[in-house]
């Protein structure tokens, strides 16, 4: 049994509720804050599931920032936010920590909503340089003197918009603070009781002050002032380059600090204080170690990334008792089951190998494993030039990160008729991680595309018949699948491609007919073999296609009954539903009735999965619901 956080003695953390509180408590204090915090991010999240590795390599940093500037006046961006539970329980929060992402309780990323000390709404990475620098901007245009500190992972680093947002700040030369948080690296030689305190001693006022005093002095010196600073330059350019892991950020126009020890409080505060009053750009690299203070986050930071309820005395998850597999975990087997006879495979992901499934793929086939990094875009185009030279690239991603290559899906592979698969893990509602993380929208921005075939399995077997079918079919495929366990279904060991384009009546009737897509179809089916009792005659239509649709299926069935109901786990604008409309209308079809079930045009907060589909009236007793509307109408007709 999960020891509850609400049972715990706090010392210290029991007086802290906002950031001021920190600031008169003496290091000891300080230290065992730091300490209680982490007991109380570790058990909430035993509890309730979330992000703990990162969460626990930030307590120190979140601690001495807060110490050190004056928020929420000052700024603080986290990048994605994995890292912000401390940040969360000092800001006001720590008395509904309990309910992080529960429904209705505080939401696992930073929101601006819930908090003012929320500035910015993260869930994707590499977001926060571009964000503060922005807000930097308005800062200037306002006369206002508060300080932006971005903080963003060495992870987060490898996308390409950080480098965007790192070329703008270094060439505006604005008063802006950047600390990456290196949690990968492990910590050099720089790092240690010299390297903390030259760093402490060389942000202090003094020498920054010595610095600019002797550069005024040396430009005041007729005819050779100005070579003597160029040449003084060069020689600290030099030693910067031999020396300290921050050339790159200084060549940018960056002035670097680091790296330092980021779960030493009293030096971090130190130098956060001393920075506080420097100009210009400043980027402070803190090394710090994922999962510090619970053994098992610290010995295997990936697993403990996001994390279900888990047992705190062992570090294992508390697993479901079904020993039904995800459909990660089916499409992960079944890719390597096709590669192994079609040496052609190749498997991209972008920073999710084990979250993908593509951990069996890069064990049994390393040479044809490649992780880019959370650079999305990079993945798309570097899928396309492997695809041009005879190869067939299965791009695993999930359904909100590939949203961002948007413009290398329809230039680079669909332009270009490229045989690429993408793998769109956590497609449709995926829970607790909260609105940045919903994979609503795929069908609708996909299926825009010219030549891209868009389908969704109802279950995990027919998920391998149709990773079969985008192996076989020699062009774009996104193939969509849901974030949890499967049906059950027994899985065929023979595996046959699909007919494109192609549905599948489950159950002939009547009355009406329910159109469904990928996770949607076995709740329609449920729903209408219950009605069945009640004697009620509902056809059912495994859809399969989003893109090319049925036509000649749903012509049939809209008019055989005159009532159809389309569901699917998507957003409504554009779906799947929407393609049913448009269909009938290029058909000129009147007099049938269509009722649309799916996500209305909203952002869906964080709960588990089946509150999400209850509210959103597409499970089982959501369907039944809206075929009992539609049944027992005065407006229903039945066709003659």
């Amino acid at each position: 049994m999960v020891k509850q956080p609400e049972t715990v003695h706090y010392s210290v953390l029991k007086d802290v509720n906002f950031p001021a509180d920190i600031r008169g408590l003496t290091l000891a204090q300080l230290n065992t804050l730091a300490q209680e915090i982490r007991d109380l991010i570790t058990l909430t999240v035993a509890s309730c599931g979330g992000h703990l590795a990162a969460s626990l390599g930030t307590v120190e940093l979140t601690l001495a920032l807060h110490y050190a500037f004056n928020t929420a006046q000052d700024k603080i961006i986290w990048d994605v936010g994995h890292q912000s539970y401390a940040h969360k329980i000092i800001t006001g929060r720590k008395e509904d920590f309990k309910n992080l992402r529960k429904q209705n309780g505080i939401s696992g990323f930073p929101r601006r909503e819930e908090s003012p000390y929320d500035v910015f709404n993260v869930g994707h990475s590499g977001t926060s340089i571009s964000a503060a620098a922005g807000m930097t901007e308005a800062a200037c245009l306002k006369g206002a003197s508060y300080k932006i500190i971005a903080v963003i992972g060495d992870g987060s680093m490898t996308s390409g918009m950080a480098f965007e947002g790192l070329n703008w700040v270094g060439d505006r030369k604005k008063n802006m603070i950047i600390v990456l948080n290196d949690n990968e690296m492990s910590i050099s030689e720089n790092v240690g009781a010299m390297s903390s305190y030259l760093n402490r001693v060389m942000t202090g006022h003094k020498i920054t002050t010595l610095k600019a005093d002797i550069k005024r002095f040396l430009k005041s010196i007729p005819g050779v002032g100005g070579d003597m600073i160029k040449f003084a330059q060069k020689i600290e350019e030099i030693l910067k380059t031999l020396m300290v892991p921050g050339a790159l950020f200084e060549e940018m126009g960056f002035t670097y600090v680091g790296p330092l020890e980021g779960h030493r409080l009293d030096h971090l505060i130190k130098t956060f204080e001393n920075i506080r009053e420097m100009t210009g750009p400043v980027l402070v690299h803190v090394i710090t170690k994922k999962g510090k203070g619970y053994s098992f986050a610290e010995q295997n930071p990936p697993s403990y990334h996001g994390v279900a309820p888990f047992d705190v005395q062992t570090g294992q998850v508390i697993a479901s008792s079904s020993g039904i597999p995800t459909y990660t975990n089916v499409f992960g087997r079944t890719l390597v089951k096709l590669a192994r006879t079609d040496s052609r495979i190749v498997a991209i992901t972008a920073a999710m190998c084990e979250g993908t499934g593509l951990n069996l793929f890069s064990q049994e086939f390393p040479n044809r494993f490649y992780d880019v990094g959370i650079a999305e875009q990079h993945a798309v185009t570097f899928a396309a030039g492997l695809a041009t030279e005879g190869f067939i690239p299965v791009v695993a991603i999930y359904s909100t990160f590939l949203q961002r290559a948007y413009d290398q899906i329809v230039h680079d592979v669909c332009l270009q008729k490229l045989p690429i698969i993408f793998a769109v893990d956590r497609g449709g509602l995926v829970g607790e991680d909260g609105a940045t993380h919903q994979g609503l929208l795929d069908y609708s921005y996909l299926r825009s595309i010219p030549h891209i075939v868009v389908m969704a399995p109802k279950d995990e077997n027919e998920l391998q018949h149709m990773l079969k079918t985008a192996v076989d079919c020699g062009q774009p495929v996104s193939l969509r699948y849901p974030r949890g366990c499967g049906a059950g279904t027994p899985l065929d060991e023979v595996l046959t491609a699909l007919d494109i384009g192609k549905g599948e009546v489950l159950r002939g009737g009547t009355d009406l007919a329910v159109m469904a897509i990928g996770s949607t179809v076995l709740p329609a089916l449920a729903a209408a073999n219950r009605l069945a009792e009640e004697g009620r005659d509902i056809s059912v239509i495994n859809a399969r296609f989003v893109k090319p649709l049925d036509e000649e299926l749903i012509l049939k069935t809209a008019a055989a009954v005159g009532t159809i109901i389309t569901v699917e786990e998507n957003v409504l604008q554009g779906g799947f539903g929407s393609a049913v409309l448009e269909l009938l209308a290029e058909k000129s079809i009147t007099g049938v009735r269509v009722k649309r079930l799916g996500i209305p045009d909203e952002f869906v907060r964080h709960a588990t999965q089946a509150q999400q589909r209850r509210r959103y009236g597409i499970d089982e007793e959501g369907i039944m619901a809206a075929i009992n509307e539609i049944l027992t109408s005065e407006s229903f007709r039945r066709p003659s």
